[in-house]
Order: structure tokens, then C-alpha cells, then sequence
């Protein structure tokens, strides 16, 4: 019997990877032999800032697998209340790759591409998507301790899948599929900046290849997103055109629409570890879009 933990199940990520395994729509031979055993549990249930309190559930319940799907990703508001982003980006991390290293368990955790500082690599004077071993330089408080959080895992933590992600979307949870839907019906105009650049990716995608990574050995860390790199404002006319709402959508500069933590300008990924080892089977962002808010968006 394998045991497989999700910290944060209740998210937009963590219920993917939920509906994953129960609709049993994983078709890979690893997980179809494997007998699991699925642990849920809440970043609320469950307090992963608490060191203590988390060595004694891991080694309570001895997982083989622990998926870490639980962050504070409020990037604005981590600016003021880096504290708290902090125990939960950085600390909940520590304790749980300190945890899974107690009980030989695998630890997946999730990160982000904020991590990176937006320049950009260039090659022959033109920008590239980062690998994984491009050297992170985050410029705002969430990129820094999501950052945190990683070299945590890498330092406690023997057997880790430390999985980088962008511009997330899924059913649940809050995020900018959502809101460009709600806004679009509401104003009938939005304004979206044009000048930050990076991959779109669908929740449905990334727990498919986060699943089938933990089955496997292939440690380390890895890129995985959507194919394809566009603009937050291109993302929402494509969302706009797909859902077929009737909404003007002006791009504008970040200088424009300012917010309290600045943003990388460039943050687009390249599944670089993915293609290396299980393969990389994310859909182009476009495709992905189309077929989330036809078939799974409730419009």
C-alpha cells in the first residue's frame, strides 16, 4: 500500500490532482499498478509552519509520497505581510522536506516562476525561456521566500521534485482566468498589461505530469508549464475570444497599472527536465485555454 499525502488538497492545484486519481484518467503504467492509499490534508488542517506538529503527523502516518501544493501566493500583499509568506512559503517547506527525509518519504513541492528576476537569458540579442539551471534572483517578497522554500527542500530533504510553475489556472480557487471572465461581464472593458511576458498553464496538465513524476526517481528540479509564451494581455483576449464575451480589452504598461510588488517582465520556463526524463506533454497554452473554458469553465 502507497500512501500519497497532498498538503493543500483543497486548492486549485491540489483538487486537480485529486480529480486525477479518481476519475483514474492517469494512463501510465506505474500508477496503474500502484495500490494508493490517498491522504488529504488542508494548509489550515494542518499548520506546516509548526515544525513540530508536522514531524509528528508524517511520522504518525508515514507517507510514501508528500505533495506540497499549499503557499501564501498573494504576491501583493507579501510585500506587508512577509512574515507571515515567510512561515508558509519557506518554513512549511523546511518542515516538511525535514519530515519526509525522517520517514524516507518523497517530497514534491511546488514553486514558482517568480523566482527568476524577469531579465531574462539572451542569446544572440534575443531573450530565452529559463532552464533549470539558470540562477534564480527574485525582485519581490513571494519570489524570495518561494525561493527560500526551495533551498530548503534541496538542503533537508534527500528524495524532492521541486516543480517550477506560471500563471496558473484551474476550477478552483481564485486566479486570472476567473477574474478576467467576471470583469469582462461586469465593465465590458478591461485594461491588462502587454509588457509581462510568460506561459500560461492549465492545473489539468500539471498534476497529469506532477503525478507522474512521483512515481518515479528522476529527483530534482523542474519547469513545467504550458508550451508557448504570450502577454497577460493577449492571455485575456484569447480568453475573451474563446468565451465569446463581448468586451473591449486594452493593453497598457506595468508603469500604468501599478501595483505594490513589481513583476518579472520575462518569467517564461522551458520544460527542459521534463523532455530529459517522462517527456514533456503539456499542451500549447492556446489549446489548453480553449479546452478548459469550453469543457470545464462553468460560463
Amino acid at each position: 500500500m502507497r500512501k500519497l499525502l497532498i498538503v493543500g488538497y483543497k486548492g486549485q492545484l491540489g483538487s486537480e490532482i485529486i480529480k486525477n486519481l479518481e476519475d483514474n484518467i492517469v494512463d501510465f503504467e506505474s500508477l496503474a499498478k500502484a495500490n494508493i492509499f490517498l491522504l488529504k490534508r488542508s494548509s489550515k488542517e494542518l499548520n506546516i509552519s509548526d515544525r513540530s506538529s508536522v514531524l509528528s503527523f508524517i511520522q504518525d502516518i508515514k507517507p510514501d509520497i508528500i505533495i506540497n501544493c499549499a503557499a501564501y501566493t498573494n504576491v501583493d500583499k507579501a510585500e506587508e505581510d512577509y512574515g507571515k509568506a515567510f512561515q508558509v512559503n519557506a518554513l512549511g517547506p523546511r518542515n516538511l522536506a525535514a519530515a519526509a527525509e525522517s520517514v524516507g518519504a518523497k517530497l514534491i513541492h511546488i514553486s514558482t516562476d517568480y523566482v527568476f528576476d524577469g531579465e531574462g537569458i539572451t542569446v544572440n540579442g534575443e531573450k530565452m525561456p529559463y532552464r533549470e539551471y539558470d540562477t534564480p534572483n527574485p525582485i519581490n517578497v513571494y519570489g524570495k521566500t518561494k525561493l527560500f522554500g526551495e533551498n530548503y527542500v534541496r538542503d533537508f530533504c534527500s528524495q524532492y521534485f521541486i516543480i517550477r510553475t506560471s500563471w496558473l489556472y484551474g476550477e478552483n480557487g481564485n486566479n486570472f482566468v476567473k477574474t478576467i471572465i467576471r470583469l469582462a461581464r461586469e465593465k465590458g472593458k478591461l485594461q491588462v498589461v502587454n509588457d509581462q511576458i510568460g506561459n500560461p498553464t492549465n492545473a489539468e496538465d500539471l498534476a497529469r505530469h506532477i503525478l507522474k513524476l512521483a512515481f518515479t526517481d528522476e529527483y530534482g528540479i523542474y519547469h513545467c508549464t504550458g508550451n508557448g509564451i504570450t502577454s497577460w494581455y493577449d492571455f485575456a483576449c484569447k480568453l475573451i475570444e474563446y468565451a465569446e464575451i463581448d468586451c473591449i480589452v486594452e493593453p497598457v504598461t506595468s508603469e500604468q497599472f501599478t501595483r505594490k510588488a513589481k513583476r518579472p517582465s520575462y518569467s517564461c520556463l522551458d520544460n527542459m527536465m521534463l523532455r530529459s526524463t517522462i517527456g514533456d506533454g503539456m499542451r500549447d497554452w492556446e489549446k489548453a485555454l480553449y479546452d478548459f473554458v469550453k469543457n470545464r469553465l462553468q460560463l
